[in-house]
């Protein structure tokens, strides 16, 4: 490993955070004000629905449409706040659970718009008595904004298909990333047609209302978790990178100094999105995590340089401005709730564990997968570290139909090699074949989920 002469140095070990308790309550008031939410944006149309008016099959299939609708509009907004990067919002729930339920969301979101939009336009063509291309081109000739809300539709539906995670990985993450954010326009081009269309939204009342009331807090979250903290955050500590350190042929660490970093509320295994605004670099914002705990003088980040973004971090010279969004995650020493911790780590995830590594209690122990000795990255730091805070390091290296990885990942193989592993906490962080593999060991060896821990981030 290249180590230059005015690199600097992580020696000093951080104190090992206090654990907390995860948040139920937080996730238990956020339920519950979904839920309520959910009531409120289906109470127009139970209202405004008189007893026994539902007796044709065009009133069936007209009244379902409505009620998808406001489904789908619902679902959508809780989606954009969810994402909306709200800092309270992610200790509240914690970053992995935003996450899944984003995802879990998402695929209501794209069933209840598709039921919406085939179950009024069946019920307009029962009530005209016309067949359902007919009434379709009707719908996109003659209603108020109802061809900006199938457009609308369209890339929402586009977005919940891309967003299948095969699909999802086959893609770039720029286009990707755009792609996600066309989720705002989809979200504004059907906002017309509910005001303008909608049986139960056009006319002032109580559910218009209502809708007003989720629109303002959604786009009042938007703004404050996507413009104004950021803003806030980048003004105060104003971060310009130090120096970028080549760690293999394929991974560079990038040191980065700002102002008043000891007051950044960060701490070791979370992450940032950074954006680099240098030349052909500025118009992205991707998310690394810190590969070193914050110690108030510098951060670090290091980065596997695999697609054409990573590998211009290269040359990006020192001086350049970035600007930062986080931190985020909850994969951190805060989160454990026992005296000793197992560290899992492959790939690119040896950054996050190696940051832990600083903050947790003395007496961790470490699994540092890898195919090949030249892929063991930051192996001098790790060695170095694991003396210091007095833990155990192991290098799992071969492939993995090779006797030793594979008798490893059993529960005899972890039990044999992790004794007390029912009484540590275990961080996961790597590709899903190795996450995946750990957790159906642990599963097997029954740990307790709370004390499961995983690397929320991914696109």
């Amino acid at each position: 490993m290249t180590v230059p002469r005015q690199r600097p140095s992580s020696r000093m070990a951080a104190p090992a955070a206090r654990p907390v308790e995860h948040n139920t309550a937080g996730r238990f008031l956020l339920r519950t004000l979904f839920w309520g939410g959910f009531v409120l944006a289906l109470l127009p149309w139970w209202l405004g629905t008189k007893a026994g008016s539902i007796d044709t099959k065009a009133e069936l299939f007209q009244s379902a449409g409505r009620v998808t609708g406001l489904m789908a509009g619902y679902l959508l907004l809780v989606q954009v706040i969810l994402m909306s990067r709200l800092g309270r919002l992610e200790r509240w729930i914690g970053a992995r659970h935003l996450g899944l339920w984003h995802r879990e969301l998402g695929g209501s979101v794209l069933i209840t718009i598709l039921a919406h939009a085939a179950l009024i336009t069946i019920g307009y063509s029962y009530a005209d008595r016309t067949g359902f291309t007919d009434e379709l081109g009707t719908l996109l000739t003659e209603y108020e904004d109802m061809v900006t809300a199938f457009i609308g539709a369209g890339m929402l539906v586009i977005i919940g298909l891309l967003s299948i995670r095969a699909l999802r990985r086959a893609l770039p993450y720029e286009l990707w990333y755009f792609l996600h954010l066309t989720s705002y326009l989809a979200l504004l081009l059907g906002f017309a047609h509910q005001f303008s269309d909608g049986q139960e939204l056009f006319r002032p009342g109580l559910g218009r209302t209502v809708w007003i009331g989720f629109y303002v807090a959604t786009i009042a979250a938007v703004v404050l978790g996507r413009i104004l903290g950021p803003l806030s955050l980048n003004l105060r500590h104003r971060l310009r990178v130090a120096e970028v350190v080549t760690e293999a042929q394929d991974m560079i660490s990038i040191y980065i100094t700002g102002a008043r970093l000891d007051d950044l509320d960060a701490q070791a295994g979370q992450f940032f999105r950074w954006r680099f605004l240098g030349r052909g670099l500025w118009w992205q914002a991707h998310p690394f995590s810190l590969s070193a705990a914050p110690n108030g003088r510098w951060l670090r980040l290091t980065v596997k340089t695999v697609g054409d973004h990573t590998s211009r971090l290269r040359a990006v010279r020192a001086g350049t401005r970035i600007f930062v969004e986080g931190p985020w995650g909850d994969f951190t020493a805060s989160r454990r709730v026992k005296q000793r911790a197992l560290l899992i780590a492959a790939g690119s995830g040896i950054a996050p564990i190696r940051a832990l590594l600083e903050e947790l209690p003395p007496g961790a122990t470490v699994i540092y997968r890898a195919s090949a000795v030249h892929d063991l990255h930051l192996r001098h730091e790790l060695e170095e570290l694991s003396e210091m805070r007095h833990a155990q390091l192991w290098f799992v290296v071969g492939d993995r139909r090779d006797p030793g990885p594979r008798r490893l990942f059993t529960p005899a193989g972890m039990r044999e090699l992790v004794p007390d592993i029912t009484e540590r906490d275990v961080y996961l962080c790597g590709p899903d074949g190795l996450v995946e593999q750990s957790l159906h060991v642990l599963r097997r060896l029954r740990v307790p989920r709370r004390q499961v821990h995983l690397d929320p981030f991914e696109f």
